[in-house]
């Protein structure tokens, strides 16, 4: 998925006020999340860099959650920050709770499918 096929979606099933701006910021906090949560651990993290989205960031930018998981994922951290931000605690609360298992769902793809950075063994 890339940047504005995420705020695009989110805009048209969720009609909001927030800046495009917003939701780029957001969309980094994320991948920043992902990155470093799930990306670093694992061999080949230096091949996915990560240092951020702003606006000057190319709207074609592909997200680092790949399908059939980075919709889901995307979407529901959206719509969670705009419930936020509105002050909608209940919906909020919905949206993280669906947050959390698309974050789950790609979390264990990922550690299923990418090799763990090897340790180097310390001798005391």
């Amino acid at each position: 998925m890339k940047i504005i096929e995420a705020i695009n979606a989110i805009d048209a099933l969720k009609p909001n006020g927030y800046t495009q701006a917003e939701k780029i910021r957001w969309l980094s906090t994320l991948d920043g999340f992902l990155h470093q949560e799930i990306v670093v651990p694992h061999e080949g993290a230096d091949e996915l860099p990560f240092s951020g989205y702003d606006e000057d960031t190319p709207p074609e930018t592909v997200l680092l959650a790949q399908e059939p998981y980075g919709r889901e994922l995307y979407l529901k951290y959206l719509e969670a920050q705009i419930d936020y931000y509105n002050g909608e605690t209940a919906r909020y609360n919905n949206s993280m709770m669906m947050y959390q298992a698309a974050y789950t769902a790609f979390a264990r793809w990922y550690n299923r499918t990418q090799l763990p950075r090897s340790q180097k063994r310390k001798f005391w």
